[in-house]
């Protein structure tokens, strides 16, 4: 394509364009939490879409989720379960909004404390979905697991959340 105006139409407001492919550094610190042996849950917002109608047609994720490496509370080889959702966790299960962007995506054991780089997917009862974010309020929350009896002494943790996600989706108008 040259340069000029269909150029600069492509970079232009959110709005005005047709399909928008976005792909964004995670680089995030979520708190997890459970209660006695119970599975641990915590969530943190890691975007949102701009103000409008969204047309989401799909998401990727890659995540990698540490420990400190020296946390007495963390097992060295935990493993859990992370989505992206338009909710956050509010107990100890992930499912519905908590995971309507990037689905519940097991994270296999970790190694002094941090899991392997995991690749979820999104796109399932959403895709195609028109999303009322009119008051621009809709955001992406990082939700995450940790499996039962891998947070000791009914303390939290701090896992951090690194990586990247892509998600596309069409802005339909605005009121």
């Amino acid at each position: 394509m040259s340069k000029g105006l269909p150029r600069s139409m492509s970079r232009g407001d959110a709005l005005k364009q047709e399909v928008i492919k976005q792909s964004f550094a995670i680089e995030k610190t979520v708190t997890v939490s459970a209660t006695g042996a119970a599975v641990g849950f915590g969530s943190v917002v890691i975007g949102g879409f701009p103000q409008g109608n969204i047309l989401f047609l799909g998401a990727v994720s890659y995540l990698k989720l540490s420990g400190s490496g020296s946390d007495a509370n963390l097992t060295a080889d935990w493993a859990g379960d992370y989505g992206v959702g338009t909710t956050p966790a509010a107990d100890a299960t992930i499912s519905d909004t908590d995971v309507d962007i990037i689905a519940s995506t097991a994270v296999a054991a970790a190694t002094a404390e941090v899991s392997a780089l995991t690749r979820g997917e999104g796109g399932g009862a959403l895709c195609g979905v028109i999303l009322n974010n009119t008051d621009g309020s809709l955001e992406l929350n990082l939700n995450v697991l940790v499996d039962a009896a891998e947070i000791t002494n009914d303390e939290s943790v701090v896992l951090t959340a690194s990586g990247a996600m892509h998600i596309a989706y069409i802005v339909l108008g605005d009121d």
